[in-house]
């Protein structure tokens, strides 16, 4: 499949605020529904964290029309899927069906949306579910390493909550909360959707039209500003006790840049050498290939919205922690105290080029990328501008985002193991 561009995408914005992409792909008969709508763990109470999270998992859980069972029975029996996520700063949407049941599918996005009955007894199986989650992520070294990791980076932040709560918020969560949380941040303005697949644009706007243009809500809110965040002042570090546990996991990092940050693809590019191509660049060349301290060792950047984490993940032995740790403390330091090899820059452009046309083979990888696209405003032709913007990242720009973001002096380091 080809890059997707302007000549082959379809932008339209309904009346009501929703945005509907359309890229159609008739060598399969089959069609992608993905998008979001502005509402997300940013407008939870601290008291009721998790509370948008929880609200998503809920929609599907019965309307006034259907039953949780009756809308499950009638998405298999058409050999279609439907599903919810809440995230921070929207709840996601993902359904795929026949070519045919594209006006049945949005049918039903419509009527989860706008008509979730929210059953007091579905309400307690999902709380049950929730907390049986949560004390299991109590006990996932990798897991509760992430959750340190965010709440020292980010402090007072609001990236240092968990979405899907603590086991006190998730108990305090009453039905009422979930109906008032719907009925005030639910709403069209800033939605978006795409569908990808064999279908005509003016078939599938007409369809979402048809299915979610009459949809207003007055009181739906802006969506929050994020506060800005202070920068570290020192290395903070926690180790969190898991007894009885083999294995320890290391989150180290700081605060990286935002999706939409001039510096975003230097430090793109410049990750994937630190820590993502091949076995995992540096940092899984020195930790893992060399000293042989790590199951698995890698780095990532999140960027988002707003400052998503530039970390560092590694599961190591609990005896070669520190060592561990050392060794990666001494990459970050070596990353930004000179410029990358030719040949590491060279390669990585090479790899990060190479792999784009694989994102788009599946109708969802486009649906994915049309969304980012929309998301951070990055225009309809971004994905067949990106390998020349990537070979145009020069060693000494990811330098400088490199030391923009990372100071090895100002780290957070969250370990949790036996």
């Amino acid at each position: 499949m080809t890059i997707p561009g302007p000549e082959d995408i379809t932008r339209t914005t309904l009346d009501n605020g929703i945005t509907v992409l359309v890229r159609p792909n008739f060598a399969a008969q089959s069609v992608v529904l993905s998008g979001f709508l502005n509402v997300g763990s940013l407008y939870d109470p601290t008291e009721k964290l998790g509370l948008a999270q929880f609200t998503a998992s809920m929609l599907m859980r019965g309307t006034e029309r259907h039953s949780f069972d009756a809308l499950f029975d009638l998405l298999e029996a058409n050999g279609a899927r439907l599903g919810f996520r809440g995230h921070t700063h929207t709840t996601g949407f993902s359904g795929k069906a026949l070519a045919e049941d594209l006006p049945l599918l949005l049918d039903l996005l419509a009527e989860t949306l706008l008509m979730p009955a929210f059953p007091a007894d579905e309400m307690e199986k999902l709380r049950a579910q929730w907390l049986t989650s949560l004390a299991l992520r109590a006990q996932d070294t990798a897991e509760m390493a992430e959750l340190t990791f965010d709440r020292l980076l980010y402090r007072e932040h609001p990236y240092a909550r968990p979405d899907d709560g603590f086991p006190e918020t998730i108990q305090a969560l009453t039905r009422d909360d979930v109906v008032a949380f719907h009925r005030q941040h639910y709403g069209p303005r800033g939605m978006v959707i795409a569908v990808v697949g064999a279908v005509s644009p003016q078939e599938a706007v007409e369809a979402v039209a048809r299915a979610l243009g009459a949809w207003q809500n007055p009181a739906q809110p802006e969506p929050p500003a994020l506060p800005p965040l202070p920068p570290l002042e020192a290395t903070v570090r926690e180790d969190v006790a898991i007894p009885g546990k083999s294995q320890a996991d290391v989150v180290v990092g700081a605060a990286g840049p935002a999706r939409t940050a001039p510096d975003y693809l230097p430090a793109m590019v410049g990750n994937t050498i630190l820590g993502r191509f091949g076995l995992m660049g540096r940092i899984g060349d020195a930790v893992r290939e060399q000293a042989g301290l790590a199951y698995y060792a890698y780095s990532e950047l999140h960027g988002g919205y707003g400052p998503g984490p530039w970390e560092v993940n590694a599961g190591v032995a609990p005896p070669n922690v520190e060592k561990a740790l050392a060794l990666i403390v001494a990459e970050i330091r070596r990353f930004v105290s000179e410029p990358v090899s030719a040949e590491e820059l060279a390669d990585a452009q090479a790899g990060i080029v190479g792999s784009l046309p694989l994102s788009f083979e599946s109708n969802q990888g486009v649906a994915g990328a049309l969304l980012t696209m929309e998301r951070y405003g990055l225009g309809l032709d971004y994905y067949r501008r990106l390998p020349d913007l990537v070979r145009r990242v020069t060693a000494e720009e990811i330098l400088q985002a490199a030391r923009h973001y990372l100071d090895p002096d100002r780290l957070v380091i969250a370990v949790a193991g036996p």
